[in-house]
């Protein structure tokens, strides 16, 4: 794990409260479930599609859904869960609308972040005719799951327009906090929100 990966979990873990109640979208292998049951006792719940990933969170002893996000989360009440986690999947998602709206619906909070394609690094890759590789955009053009990939000032937009309320905004390079320029100096965003 990075430390800019165990610095996003420490971001996470600092805007849920203690016992909180918690739902994970496209948890991967329940890391942050894991971590967030430890430090703060959450009761944590996880959605995956990924069958390996799926297994492994299991065989951790979290309680995870196998489901495909793009198929909503009309199976969850409104307001079933205290935060509504997706921690670098956004960019995945072929309707981030919908899943944003229906995080919204489920969650009292929600917690997203996404890398930052307006980084400068990822610019410069540009600049030089080829689509940007990095830690935060680990795959090459060909093989990667990243179908929406956004900038900062894109997610602001995009929260704006569907009055969407930011209620903590947190952009980090390299596990630091950036405050100066972050369209351009920030590789990865966390925002918090909640519905207006």
């Amino acid at each position: 794990m990075s430390a800019q990966f165990r610095q996003d979990f420490a971001v996470i873990a600092n805007w849920i409260p203690f016992g909180a109640k918690v739902l994970d979208l496209g948890c991967e292998d329940g890391s942050l479930l894991k971590f967030l049951e430890g430090s703060l006792e959450v009761k944590g719940y996880g959605i995956e599609k990924d069958d390996t990933h799926w297994l492994n969170t299991l065989k951790q002893g979290i309680n995870v859904i196998q489901m495909d996000l793009e198929s909503g989360l009309s199976g969850f009440e409104s307001q079933s869960f205290d935060v509504v986690v997706l921690s670098q999947t956004l960019q995945a998602m072929r309707n981030t609308e919908k899943i944003v709206h229906e995080m919204l619906r489920v969650g009292k909070e929600v917690i997203v972040t996404f890398p930052n394609f307006g980084y400068w690094r990822h610019r410069i890759q540009l600049i030089q005719g080829q689509m940007p590789v990095s830690k935060s955009l680990p795959y090459e053009w060909y093989n990667t799951p990243n179908i929406h990939l956004c900038t900062i000032k894109d997610f602001d937009d995009f929260c704006a327009k569907n009055k969407i309320g930011i209620k903590e905004r947190l952009i980090l390079t390299h596990g630091k906090p950036i405050h100066v320029m972050p369209n351009l100096m920030g590789a990865l965003a966390m925002y918090r929100l909640v519905s207006k």
